[in-house]
């Protein structure tokens, strides 16, 4: 099968539920686990609220905590699964698999190879992941192959789409010669694999992500659709910072592609740099998350947060836009959208 006709939805499309995994490496955040599950708690409150959540959990005893912090954050446990399932790391944005619809409007399984993100070694349990959401929902699963049959490599913090045939990636991520994801792929091989696996036929190619991003480019950390024709941007106006020169250059080339795609641009800004240990963290108002009828997005202290939450607001009136503190977690190099995956509703 080589994909056709299948699409991935918009994130603010229906969704049957949310996907996180429990809190557990402790070298993700490390000296700062403690705090942790409790944020995890706040997010899975929010979540639950509107929709149904998953939760993967790496042992009993992880279950176990979870369910302590669940139940004293007061979520809607009618609407929590939790599932026995190890993993090495929590980002599921990455690990897990990627809903997609088909002609029919039924819910597929796009399973990437898993490589962690070409920099660590520890992995082999989270390429396992997306087998396990198969199991627990019966989607059919689907490993996209190169044409030398090997896994096609992607992370979902990599690649956002309008759901109408647009898709947004940066060079940085793909076509840098660091964190090499598929050695020997070139952009039009890329191109042509958004167009087959993901029903969108026309990439916007930003370059590079912000900065402090393990990643090495993810867009989820730059550039978010909210509305088919909207898509919001993340720019630093300080001439001084590190992220200004690489976000200005990436409205550029927005505002360039806004004139034969009719797509709106809204800018959102960085709060002021996040730093821990010495080392700038990936803090990003852009890793918000799209549920139905929600959308959480991440707060840091900064006088920013009111402007983010109030810009979000105006754009998706329809949608309760919540504000989750997320200094902690962000040490983890990931928020919101990095550690949720969607599953789509079917149609």
């Amino acid at each position: 099968m080589n994909g056709q006709g299948l699409r991935m939805p918009g994130e603010w499309e229906s969704h049957r539920a949310t996907w996180i995994s429990w809190p557990h490496h402790e070298p993700d955040w490390p000296g700062k686990l403690g705090p942790i599950p409790w944020v995890y708690a706040e997010i899975a409150r929010v979540i639950a609220a509107h929709e149904p959540l998953e939760i993967l959990c790496h042992s009993e005893d992880v279950e176990k905590a979870a369910l302590i912090a669940l139940h004293a954050h007061g979520v809607r446990m009618d609407r929590v699964s939790l599932h026995r399932v190890p993993t090495d790391r929590v980002w599921l944005r990455d690990s897990a698999p990627t809903g997609v619809l088909d002609e029919s409007g039924r819910a597929m399984l796009l399973d990437w190879g898993f490589n962690g993100w070409a920099k660590y070694q520890n992995y082999v349990l989270d390429a396992r992941v997306g087998r396990e959401i198969a199991k627990r929902t019966g989607l059919r699963r689907i490993e996209p192959m190169r044409d030398n049959h090997e896994r096609v490599v992607l992370e979902g913090g990599g690649i956002e789409v309008n759901g109408r045939g647009l898709i947004l990636v940066t060079e940085e991520w793909l076509l840098s010669d660091v964190q090499v994801r598929n050695p020997g792929f070139t952009r039009a091989d890329y191109e042509r694999l958004f167009a087959e696996w993901l029903g969108a036929p026309q990439t916007i190619w930003l370059g590079e992500g912000c900065v402090g991003d393990d990643t090495h480019g993810h867009i989820d950390d730059v550039a978010r659709f909210v509305a088919p024709e909207t898509v919001l941007l993340a720019v630093e106006k300080d001439p001084a910072d590190e992220n200004h020169m690489r976000s200005i250059d990436n409205l550029r080339r927005l505002e360039l592609a806004a004139r034969s795609t009719a797509l709106r641009v809204v800018t959102l800004p960085f709060p002021r740099p996040v730093v821990m240990n010495g080392e700038r963290l990936p803090a990003s108002y852009a890793n918000f998350y799209i549920g139905n009828g929600f959308v959480a997005v991440p707060t840091f202290n900064d006088p920013n947060d009111r402007v983010a939450l109030a810009t979000i607001a105006e754009l998706m009136p329809s949608h309760e836009v919540v504000g989750i503190h997320a200094v902690d977690l962000v040490w983890g190099l990931g928020t919101l959208h990095c550690l949720t995956q969607q599953e789509p509703a079917p149609r």
